[in-house]
């Protein structure tokens, strides 16, 4: 890292810079295999025993002198080369304390004063750690990319009677795919087929059968469960839902967490002061210590170096994050940076909507009420006209209810009011569909007791007389009461915002076991609440659809989004995306969240300790280049390992 001691200028590693695009040469780790990169660390290896064996066992005559020298100086060079390659390379940009210049002086320094053996080990140990620490990263990688990116690279489309098979990423908008039962969709659509059923586990992390009728729409990376069905393609390849989870997730990183930054902060200050110790240790002796043995504090100053590469820290940080990042994406939890691992593992308070969120969000009507004087069927026409123009979920239920909409109703001079509803004229005469708030804006009068419904109630205006109401209902998500039970048994407080009526989102809180719940609220009240949240100094998840109740997302602590299987918005403007609707997933985010922070800090703690010890034991001559050695590639493995562990953990 640059700025560490690493050479790569970003990301504590930038995930080993593009799949560490130095990797020391190992074999083009990017490109090769798993084994093919070893091939340099074996031929060291195979060297280096000889050489031992011919050092101290077999000890022949000619084993001596610069035919010895030679023989480890070959040993040294498969592993040794790349490091002082790179070393070379980022002096010449300026960026000299990297990890590949400490133990390039530290190894070049053992030749010097003739522990060749000790060289070479140092190097060759250095360069298997770093191959790990590589295929750790890749593997770290490639089990999301492998998760979410498995898109069949064929199509078969229709054309007339006849199919034919193509490339996905050829498939122009419009064409229809035929898929068979077991086939894995490529790209996004629209279903022509009366039903048929789906296995949406790559996009959702559940595997819990989806049944999709026609004109619904289905996803890239979705598996037909059951009869042959047919899909207008409705998304470029590139531009698939499925490509841009893909793309965010790979670009998670990006987001640093404090802790990463930190490190960076702090290798870029420690390497020099390191460096400038090992100066010290072998120079600053001679004014005070009798005997002053060159070679001797040349050795301890060389082991200092070694021991000192914070290789542990900068590799292992952010494969713990991004670790916790592939966790969550297996249980269809999308995190769209490492720094919101952080934010989540410290929630105290999470806010939650109510619609969409802890119901299911499907609206039925359930009562009609409708006032003498007034023709039923009319009016109803005339709200379903209107509320045509909104997207909220209401809207659909009334359409359900009424049916297709009348385009002969002449609607004019259309307004959402936020908060309240919709307003229109028609015929020159005014019409309001909306909350009670809306008539009491528009002074209408009226003799119904609104708040004794334990319903959503759309009051209906018409003319500036009170015409009747809708109520509607809403059901409780499944795993609504059992998240809210689990974040109480984590300790993080609850609470409920909506613009439904107050008496409505009261029963909902009661049933589920909410902390507090307020309804009757406008977007900016919505703000305030938070606000007053906050200003305890707690951090706060909001949790709702992203797009609507933007200004409560952007001052949350973390904005999540349920339904990533919705708007591309949502996807794009939410911190944390839960993919499939289930507010359960909420406590797990923060699970993840929290044992990501612990592996961190475990790994940090460790690494602090142990080198620490052996500093002061490299530093006192008590240790040698073996110990050096271990405080150095054996705790980077060790950090690695505990890394890596995340991903195989069970949240449920």
């Amino acid at each position: 890292m640059s700025d560490s001691c690493c050479s790569t200028e970003e990301a504590g590693h930038k995930e080993h810079d593009h799949d560490h695009d130095h990797d020391h040469d190992h074999g083009a780790e990017a490109k090769e295999g798993p084994f093919k990169i070893f091939v340099p660390a074996v031929i060291s290896f195979v060297l280096l025993l000889s050489g031992i064996l011919l050092d101290y066992y077999i000890q022949p005559q000619w084993f001596t002198g610069y035919v010895r020298l030679l023989w480890f100086a070959v040993a040294y060079l498969p592993v040794g080369l790349p490091v002082l390659k790179e070393a070379a390379e980022a002096i010449g940009k300026g960026d000299v304390f990297t990890e590949f210049f400490l133990m390039g002086i530290a190894t070049i320094g053992a030749f010097a004063i003739g522990e060749y053996p000790e060289g070479v080990a140092v190097m060759l140990f250095y360069a298997v750690g770093e191959i790990f620490q590589s295929l750790a990263v890749r593997k770290a990688k490639g089990n999301i990319k492998a998760l979410l990116d498995q898109r069949p690279d064929t199509v078969t489309i229709m054309e007339g009677n006849e199919t034919k098979t193509i490339k996905a990423e050829a498939t122009k908008i419009g064409s229809v795919v035929q898929l068979k039962p077991g086939e894995k969709l490529a790209l996004d659509g629209e279903l022509i087929s009366d039903t048929a059923s789906f296995n949406t586990a790559a996009l959702t992390g559940e595997s819990v059968p989806d049944t999709k009728k026609a004109g619904d729409k289905v996803l890239a990376g979705m598996i037909n469960l059951n009869t042959v069905s047919l899909v207008k393609v409705s998304t470029a390849y590139a531009d698939s839902k499925l490509s841009k989870i893909l793309e965010m997730v790979q670009n998670a990183t990006a987001q640093k967490a404090p802790t990463e930054l930190f490190i960076r902060k702090f290798a870029r200050i420690y390497t020099p002061i390191v460096a400038l110790l090992a100066v010290l240790i072998c120079f600053l002796p001679y004014f005070f210590a009798e005997g002053y043995v060159f070679r001797d504090w040349l050795y301890r100053s060389l082991i200092f170096l070694v021991i000192s590469c914070p290789c542990a820290l900068v590799i292992s940080i952010p494969l713990g994050y991004f670790g916790g990042i592939g966790a969550a994406s297996k249980h269809g939890i999308l995190f769209k940076g490492s720094n919101f691992l952080d934010i989540m593992a410290n929630i105290k308070n999470v806010v939650m909507d109510k619609t969409g969120t802890l119901t299911e969000g499907v609206f039925k009507v359930q009562e009609v009420f409708i006032k003498p004087g007034f023709d039923k069927d009319q009016v109803l026409q005339w709200v379903n006209a209107l509320e045509s123009n909104s997207t909220h979920p209401v809207a659909s239920a009334i359409r359900e209810h009424v049916g297709e909409v009348d385009r002969d109703i002449a609607l004019e001079k259309i307004e959402e009011i936020a908060g309240h509803g919709l307003k229109a004229e028609i015929e020159g005469k005014s019409l309001l569909v909306g909350n009670f708030k809306l008539l009491d804006r528009f002074k209408v009068d009226y003799d119904t007791d609104h708040n004794a419904i334990v319903y959503t109630v759309i009051a209906i205006a018409h003319d500036g007389k009170f015409a009747g109401y809708l109520t509607i209902a809403d059901s409780i998500k499944t795993d609504a009461k059992e998240a809210i039970r689990r974040l109480h048994a984590m300790g993080v407080k609850t609470t409920m915002l909506s613009g439904d009526k107050t008496n409505v989102v009261r029963f909902v809180a009661e049933q589920l076991g909410i902390d507090k719940a307020f309804g009757d609220l406008l977007p900016e009240d919505k703000v305030s609440k938070v606000k007053e949240i906050k200003n305890s100094n707690e951090s706060v998840a909001f949790v709702g659809d992203g797009v609507n109740d933007a200004p409560v997302v952007a001052l949350s602590n973390a904005g999540i989004a349920m339904g990533g299987l919705g708007s591309d918005a949502t996807i794009e403007t939410a911190d944390v995306v839960i993919q499939d609707d289930k507010p359960s997933k909420i406590p797990v985010a923060i699970e993840i969240g929290k044992e990501t922070k612990k592996i961190v800090w475990q790994n940090i703690t460790l690494a602090f300790t142990v080198k620490a010890a052996v500093l002061i034991l490299g530093a006192g001559g008590l240790a040698n280049m073996w110990e050096a050695v271990f405080a150095d590639v054996g705790v980077a493995l060790l950090a690695i390992l505990n890394a890596v562990r995340i991903q195989r953990m069970k949240f449920s």
